[in-house]
This record gives C-alpha cells, structure tokens and sequence, in this order.
C-alpha cells in the first residue's frame, strides 16, 4: 500500500511507527554481569549470566550489539502459532486475528539485529511478511465499503494499520460530515422559516391608546 511508503498519506514515517515500537518489552538472556539500571522510563536489571530478564527492545538492541546478550524470541513468533494466525486471517474477512500492537516493527527489529536468535527464521519472515499482506488486503477491501458514520471500530489491528488507515478514514469521515451539513442546514433553516411565518400569522393585539 502507498501509505507505508508516502509519508503525505500515512500519519507517521515507517520509522517513528518503529521507534514508538522500541519502548516493547522484550526478553533477553545476558552473559555478563551488571548492576541495575535506572531510566526515565523505568529501572531494568540487575543482570545476571543466564538468568532471563525483560527490558525495552531499544535497551535489548544495544546490548545485542555489544554481545552483552541474546534474545528469546517471543512466543507469537513461532512458526507453529504464525501458522495458526495465517490460517485463520485468510478464513475471516471480516476478523483480525490478535498480535501484538507492534508486530510488524518488533519482527523487523528482531530480523535486523538478531537473527541469529531466531529459530526457523526464513520460515518466520515469510510467514510475518503473509500475515501483514492478507491483513492489509483485507483492511483495503473492508475499507472500500465503508458507509457514513460518526466513529470506526476495527478490532485488533496494529500500530502500521492503524497508521495506514487513519488518514483514509479521517477524510472519509470529513467528507461525510460535509455531505450531511448542507441537509441539516437546511432542516433547519426550514424550522426556523416555519417559526417565523407562524409568529407573523399569530393575531396582533390592538394598540392601547394613549
């Protein structure tokens, strides 16, 4: 879709939808040791050699880097569960199966800096790739028939959806609201027409005189 590319259609750039994605929490298992360390965001640590700890995807990243760590893939991650998900997206056209709000991001991240943490990868990418492809596919066709209203619900889609979508759906909804005004201006310059040729028509008093 242009709107993953085009930063005049979607909200936010493929790279501010990522680095709003770095604050996840993610697991990793370090090898070395290190006291606890404090940020605004919160305090994460201490770390222990194969003990098991979660920290943002942005602190796991830079560890990664320095060889201080390794990552444990989440669990949605596996082929078995993304087989699953596939499945199921492409039966319901009308239904978005739940992944994290950052899939998209989280797995380009993992596949960017720790691919060597990730069992069955090619299988993986693939099937994370499938899983963005239908569901997108079915968020343009949802789209295309969508009626006027006052608000849009669409359960379980994600942070680059959202963000692909949002723009369409604020200038639908605008273009609705446009089509609709003329109508209630009307109605009620008609209302107020009726008011006035009903005070006009009620009968007068007779003027005192003085």
């Amino acid at each position: 879709m242009a709107g993953q590319t085009d930063p005049h259609i979607s909200l936010f750039s493929p790279q501010e939808v990522e680095f709003m994605a770095e604050d996840e929490l993610v697991e990793i298992v370090p090898n070395m040791n290190m006291e606890q360390l404090n940020f605004i965001s919160g305090d994460f640590g201490r770390f222990i050699p194969q003990i098991p700890t979660k920290v943002p995807l942005w602190l796991a990243v830079a560890l990664k880097r320095r060889g201080k760590c390794s990552f444990r893939p989440p669990g949605w991650m596996s082929v078995d569960n993304l087989t699953q998900i596939l499945e199921a997206e492409r039966e319901s056209q009308s239904t978005f199966q739940a992944l994290p709000f950052s899939y998209v991001e989280i797995a380009r991240l993992l596949f960017d800096h720790a691919h060597d943490d990730i069992p069955d990868k090619y299988m993986v990418r693939s099937l994370v790739e499938d899983i963005r492809d239908v569901r997108l596919h079915k968020l343009e066709t949802n789209l295309g028939s969508f009626q006027g209203t006052s608000a849009v619900k669409i359960s379980n889609v994600s942070a680059m959806e959202v963000n692909i979508v949002r723009p369409f759906v604020r200038r639908a909804l605008e273009a609705f609201y446009k089509h609709d005004k003329p109508e209630a201006d009307i109605d009620r310059d008609t209302r107020s027409s009726r008011q006035q040729r009903e005070a006009n028509n009620e009968p007068r008093r007779p003027l005192r005189q003085r």
